[in-house]
Parts: structure tokens; sequence; C-alpha cells
């Protein structure tokens, strides 16, 4: 991958008359990346993804491939080739007159078209299905179908609408891998749409999340999972609990945040260089918390580096749901407040075992809370 961006949005606005569909919108995507375009349903990422294909103009703003401005260029003259949410496969046509349809158009010669169906039809692992017909293929095979038929035209860049939506459960985890095998073999970009955290997180080197046409943050899956920018990106991204409070202390070495939500102080290994005394969020992933049976009159694990039970909460176990590999944990403590602990079940044998109803301390270090400021 290279450091040289190959799309490019500056300052993109659409509207659909007073509707605001994506709000002034600047990214970039280098080549040779996998890129996700992720939010909510109604946020801007399709409308963005269709301004990119060609099928939607933008109100202001330029759309850049390779630098240059491509905003009023017809779609079919455009490097960029998508593949739908449907798949949109042609049901009348056999599989390898799907993967061909677009050489077809373009009139390429015949057997350079048999050649190129050939190759496409191998490298996604449909080969010897070409004389099929789409319903007599899988989910997963009529959608490799349509990610043939795009990749047949070599476009510089490949536009994913919702890839895997239409699948099981077990089949989008299989074709996660697929999906991010073939993206290495063919070293082009791809820009994927999706609503589902999980599926950004696996399959993209870095994704952009927005909300309400605005873009939120832009980062790798670790950074936006570690050190979101927000409420709404740590909220969005994966399971959180998120704590109101002030910034009461805040130090170069460490800093509190006092909750009304806790009965405790919120203590930091590090410093914020937030508003003293402002408001703001501790946002606690659930997996991070620890449970600890409570004895009684016990003291509190210590954690770290952290004064001793400064990180330690008493609460009740309220509700357990088993997951398999892990289990979540519902603990209240005092005052009502919920808060979730992931708790991994792959060594449960060598754990303390809990149960509904039963008083614990809930406890985590003191690097463990992201601290956002709006």
């Amino acid at each position: 991958m290279t450091n040289q961006p190959i799309i490019t949005f500056e300052n993109v606005t659409k509207r659909f008359g007073k509707m605001v569909a994506v709000d002034n919108v600047s990214l970039s995507v280098e080549e040779g990346e996998f890129f996700s375009l992720l939010g909510p349903s109604g946020c801007g990422k399709t409308t963005l993804l269709r301004m990119l294909a060609g099928f939607e103009t933008p109100t202001e703003g330029r759309i850049l491939i390779d630098g240059q401005d491509i905003s009023n260029v017809p779609p079919n003259k455009r490097p960029v080739n998508m593949v739908f949410q449907s798949y949109a496969v042609f049901p009348h046509m056999s599989v390898a007159d799907n993967v061909a349809y677009g050489l077809k158009v373009d009139r390429t010669p015949a057997a350079e078209i048999k050649r190129r169906v050939e190759e496409a039809l191998e490298l996604v692992q449909l080969g010897g299905l070409g004389d099929r017909k789409p319903d007599q293929l899988s989910g997963g095979q009529r959608q490799r179908v349509a990610l043939a038929r795009a990749l047949i035209k070599r476009p510089r860049v490949l536009l994913l609408d919702e890839p895997l939506s239409a699948l099981d459960a077990k089949l989008r985890e299989q074709m996660r891998t697929e999906l991010c095998t073939l993206q290495e073999k063919v070293g082009i970009t791809f820009i994927m749409v999706t609503h589902d955290q999980d599926e950004a997180l696996a399959l993209a080197s870095r994704c952009a999340v927005m909300n309400r046409g605005v873009l939120k943050q832009v980062a790798t899956p670790s950074d936006l999972y570690e050190f979101p920018n927000s409420r709404f990106v740590a909220d969005f991204i994966g399971s959180v609990n998120l704590f109101e409070g002030v910034l009461a202390v805040d130090e170069p070495s460490h800093a509190v945040i006092r909750s009304p939500d806790l009965p405790i102080d919120i203590f930091l290994d590090h410093g914020v260089t937030g508003p003293r005394g402002g408001t703001v969020w501790a946002a606690i992933r659930p997996e991070k918390i620890e449970l600890h049976k409570k004895v009684e009159g016990g003291e509190p694990p210590n954690l770290g580096d952290a004064p001793k039970g400064t990180n330690a909460v008493a609460g009740i176990i309220r509700h357990e749901a088993y997951l398999g590999g892990s289990s979540v944990y519902e603990v209240e403590i005092a005052g009502g407040r919920r808060v979730k602990v992931h708790r991994s079940n792959l060594t449960r044998w060598d754990q303390e075992d809990f149960k509904l109803g039963e008083t614990v301390w809930l406890c985590w270090h003191a690097c463990s809370p992201a601290v956002l400021l709006s």
C-alpha cells in the first residue's frame, strides 16, 4: 500500500430538497486499502458511495480519483465498479454470461471474454460452474458471481454496498475471510458500506464512522475501538459503559473523574488535557472490567498502580447471558445503574463462579477508561 490517495472527497455535501444526506465530508482513501464506511441507517454512507459510483451528483464539493475531478463523469466512464446489496445477478443468464456481461457491452473479443471469465470464476472459487443458472446457486455463490462480474472489468476501485447483509450468520463469517483473501489477491482498493460494526472491524484497514451525514471519525479498527473521539463513536462501536462526570483532577500523571452514576471517583493513570471542572464521559469496555467475589467486610482487589479501591465498586449480579466463548453480566451498583461485564469462558474452570443475586466487586485498571469530551 502506498500513501497516495486514490479517492478524495473535498467538502462534499448532498441535499435532497431540504434534507442534508451528506454534510461537508472531506475524506481520502489510499491505494490498495480495504476501507469501510460505517454508520447507522440513514447516516449518509450509501449516498456517499453512490456519489463515488456516479449514481448521484454532489450538491457541493468535489470527488477526485487519482487527482482528477470525476464529479460530473458518467458512471460507465469511471474506473470503479459496484457490487449491490441484492447482488443484481440476471436470473435468466448463466453464471458465465452474468460475469461476461460488462465485457460484451464493451464489445470485447469473444476469445478474450472466454479467458477472462474463466479467470474471474477461478478467482472467486466458482471454477466449473459457469453453465449454472443463479437459482441453482447458494446465497454465497451468487454473491461471488456478483464479485466476479464487477472484478472482470478490472476497476481501480471496487465498491461494496452491504455485501454480506443477505447471508446468514455462519456464511457471513466465512465470506468475511473470503473477501479479505480476494482483496489481497487482486490488490485493488475496496470501499465497503456497512452498518455492521463487527463486519467493518474484521475486514477494513480503516473505517470512517458517519452519523446524520457528518463524518465523526476516521481511524483503524483498533483505534476506533480503543480511542473513540466521541460518545457516539464509543457507543456505536461495540458495547460500552458510559459514565458522565466532571473532570475533578487533571495532572500530567493522573486524572480523576467524578460521576454521579458511581459511588467512587474514576481514577486514571494519565492526564486528559480536558476542561478542568468541565463535563466529560468515561467509556469503559465491558471486557476490561473484572468480577471478584465480595467478602463481607473485605477490601476490594488492588489493580496495578491504582490506589487501593479507587477503581473497584460493589454491585449485585442481576442478569447473565451465556454466549459460548463468553458470558455477559449485568451488575447493579448503588443508585440502580447497571454495568455490563464481558467475561471469557475459555478458562472458566480456573475462574470464580458467580450466581444471580450475588454481591461482587467490579474492578478496572486505571488505564482502561477512554475519556470523551463530547
